[in-house]
């Protein structure tokens, strides 16, 4: 029944009897006696509480959808308010969870392509790095080998530090290349790509820990390439952001697919707003229908989960991975 039904039936019933009282025996004095002054003032009560009790139980639907929306998320996909209360509101209740799964599928369609063409992008970046600007650091290189077998002994020393400095600008660039675009990743598998990420990452000062048993499903393209961009996000964070000097990279099956977890021994979120990593993340798992946590790990630091769904008639099959 519409919240109005509700209330014009309730006021009507109130009129409806308080007429049949007096076209019968009741009847009022004037002036107005204590006891009918009573019985007058009881049944205002009674339809004043009957009111304020319909109200409540109409509005708190739409109460409890401002709530909803006041902290709805796109990024961050939670519960639907539950449909309920009188026509009106459960009609509208209905209309906004329509909108917010049209809008989250809209949001994670944009993602889709723009995640891609940011990974075109890398690619191309990546390239260039590797086949313009290697080449040609490749080429300094060996001039200045050429020139450090000619120049007097007085400059050979600064010839030589030229040749370590430009050695270093090679290979910083190919270490910039090889995170644009993973080849290990197309060329090896995820498990592999993983454990050369932590590698990677474990350098003075921070220790990076792998866990990836042989047990796990297969997935899509799109789904270890989400989970290999999460992980090193995360350790990206770890060590530019979390002053932590351990973390653990582990990827392992769940009864519905895989979850990775990157967890360190820093120093923890805090209070600070999400920056771009998080958010990346986030519209990363949403890409492929992934969940993804930030929580505080159990002997401090960050715990970054990523649980990624396998179809059912994917989960059978076997993939081999290592573990240190």
């Amino acid at each position: 029944m519409s919240l109005f039904w509700r209330i014009f039936s309730l006021n009507a019933a109130g009129l409806v009897v308080a007429t049949a009282l007096l076209l019968g025996p009741v009847t009022v004095s004037t002036p107005v006696l204590a006891g009918e002054a009573l019985i007058l003032l009881a049944g205002l009560a009674a339809l004043l509480a009957g009111n304020a009790i319909v109200l409540r139980i109409g509005l708190t639907p739409l109460h409890r959808l401002g709530r909803a929306m006041t902290t709805a998320d796109l990024l961050v996909p939670g519960t639907r308010p539950r449909v309920s209360g009188p026509a009106e509101a459960a009609q509208l209740i209905a209309t906004y969870n329509t909108m917010l799964d049209r809008l989250q599928a809209e949001r994670a369609a944009g993602a889709g392509r723009a995640l891609q063409a940011q990974e075109r992008e890398r690619h191309r970046i990546a390239r260039e790095l590797h086949d313009e600007v290697g080449q040609t650091l490749t080429a300094v290189l060996l001039q200045l080998k050429r020139v450090a077998d000619r120049v007097p002994g007085e400059l050979r020393e600064e010839v030589t530090l030229a040749q370590e400095a430009t050695r270093a600008g090679l290979d910083e660039i190919r270490r910039i290349a090889r995170r644009l675009r993973p080849g290990v990743l197309e060329e090896l598998g995820l498990a592999s790509a993983l454990r050369s990420l932590a590698a990677e990452f474990t350098h003075h000062g921070l220790t990076v820990h792998h866990r990836i048993p042989g047990d796990l499903p297969p997935l899509t393209p799109e789904a270890e390439l989400v989970i290999y961009r999460v992980a090193q996000e995360g350790l990206t964070n770890t060590a530019r952001h979390a002053g932590a000097d351990r973390a653990t990279l582990t990827l392992g099956p769940l009864p519905a697919g895989v979850e990775l977890l990157v967890r360190d021994n820093g120093t923890g979120l805090g209070t600070a707003a999400e920056g771009a990593g998080i958010r990346g993340m986030r519209e990363r798992a949403l890409l492929i229908g992934a969940e993804i946590h930030f929580a505080p790990a159990p002997q401090g630091g960050t715990d970054v989960r990523l649980r990624v769904p396998v179809p059912p008639g994917d989960r059978s099959a076997d993939r081999t991975g290592d573990s240190p």
